[in-house]
């Protein structure tokens, strides 16, 4: 009897060890962490919803198309077109939408393989832009939502020789545009960009954005030297956390001056100052106290300094006139505007920078330009050699930090150009 009992107690432990060991096997094959990789498995995709057993349909907004005529095409009702207009609110401007622009339509199981005249559509992905997507979700609870594609940061360099133009040359050499515009804004008030000349260099330690492998824009700009002949300029970034300049020379004076350089960007010299230019309208010789940039009509002209108007209007052959004193010292004016910027008018405080009006080819004129003239205490020069006095210089107790900063930058430049 004792035996008896014994074999049923072996029988009985036998299969307690190999339904542990099933257990243990199954665990294994659910892979590490079990629960969690069934967690796993389930999560949502960064976009917001699992697209897997959905049907795609790719399409793009067609000319003259508004966001309900658009959701009615991909399948919706008027009112459930409607519905979703309205979860749109401020998270997207049914007005903005873009002719042309991708849309990605996903529908539910057992909708027609092959048409999209189906109410059973589930979500909706607008493109924007190369980063940025809408998504709208059309069943049961409407919801709309945004979804941008993760960036990437990489430190890298430039280092461009002039040959034709900066766009030019730096294009040429595989940077983004935006590179460009971020340097003018450095250099505005130090460098001509209208006035380059061939084998002058820009170096410039910078931040790339990619996305999927692809360059989108540029980030912060860390260290740029500007090289003509045997004159350097660099630009050092160091923000000493006074929510003011960014830039500076080696010198800790800000690469911010009192007045631009030049009042709009990327154009071309026409005419230059002078005493004795003919005329190209009348012929006569007479003096041309002005530079003359050559721009394309609504190209946006800006306050060289910070000022008040003293007239904005119609003045003769200048046609559509602003004039700004900046001080007891400097006043400049911007002549055959199209029309003027959005509240300019005689007594009103600008900023450097400020839209002031856009190039025309009002009062005599033989096309779109601008006509800029500078006075220095009532008399005419050459806006060309206006001397710009520098802005505070960076605190004393910063200037060892901001020469570390360079010295550290030069290194990192001089490591990636090596490579």
């Amino acid at each position: 009897m004792r035996r008896k009992y014994l074999s049923s107690f072996s029988v009985f432990f036998i299969l307690i060890l190999l339904l542990a060991a099933q257990s243990c096997k199954d665990k294994a094959a659910s892979g590490p962490g079990g629960e969690a990789e069934a967690e796993k498995t389930d999560t949502i995709p960064p976009i917001g919803f699992r697209s897997d057993s959905l049907k795609l349909v790719e399409t793009t907004v067609s000319n003259g198309e508004n966001f309900i005529g658009l959701m009615n095409r991909l399948g919706l009702s008027g009112q459930q077109a409607f519905k979703v207009t309205e979860a749109c609110d401020s998270v997207f401007d049914v007005r903005k939408m873009r002719a042309g622009a991708s849309v990605m339509a996903y529908y539910g199981p057992g909708t027609a393989a092959a048409s999209v005249d189906t109410t059973m559509l589930m979500y909706a992905v607008y493109t924007s832009n190369n980063l940025d997507m809408t998504v709208f979700k059309t069943f049961d609870t409407v919801k709309v939502w945004t979804y941008s594609k993760p960036i990437d940061t990489l430190r890298t360099f430039a280092d461009v020789t002039i040959h034709s133009s900066l766009w030019n040359d730096m294009t040429a050499g595989g940077h983004h545009p935006q590179l460009i515009a971020d340097l003018s804004d450095i250099y505005a008030w130090t460098v001509d960009f209208f006035g380059l000349q061939e084998n002058d260099r820009f170096r410039v330690l910078y931040d790339v954005l990619t996305c999927e492998g692809d360059t989108v824009g540029t980030g912060s700009i860390y260290y740029a030297e500007f090289h003509r002949d045997t004159t350097l300029l660099p630009a050092i970034r160091f923000d000493q956390g006074d929510h003011g300049n960014l830039y500076w020379n080696e010198k800790g004076e800000s690469m911010r001056k009192a007045f631009l350089k030049a009042p709009l960007k990327f154009s071309r010299i026409s005419s230059g100052f002078s005493y004795a230019r003919r005329h190209p309208v009348s012929g006569k010789v007479r003096p041309h106290t002005a530079v003359d940039y050559a721009a394309p009509t609504g190209t946006p002209v800006h306050s060289i300094g910070d000022g008040t108007v003293i007239s904005a209007g119609w003045s003769g052959g200048g046609g559509n006139t602003v004039k700004i004193r900046h001080n007891s010292v400097y006043t400049t004016a911007y002549l055959h505007l199209s029309r003027f910027g959005k509240g300019i008018k005689s007594g009103v405080r600008v900023r450097q920078g400020d839209v002031i009006g856009y190039v025309g080819s009002t009062g005599v004129s033989t096309g779109p330009h601008l006509d800029f003239r500078v006075w220095k205490n009532g008399s005419p020069i050459n806006p060309l050699k206006l001397e710009s006095p520098p802005s505070e210089p960076i605190t004393g107790e910063n200037l060892p930090a901001l020469d570390s900063a360079r010295t550290g930058f030069m290194h990192q430049l001089d490591s990636l150009s090596a490579r």
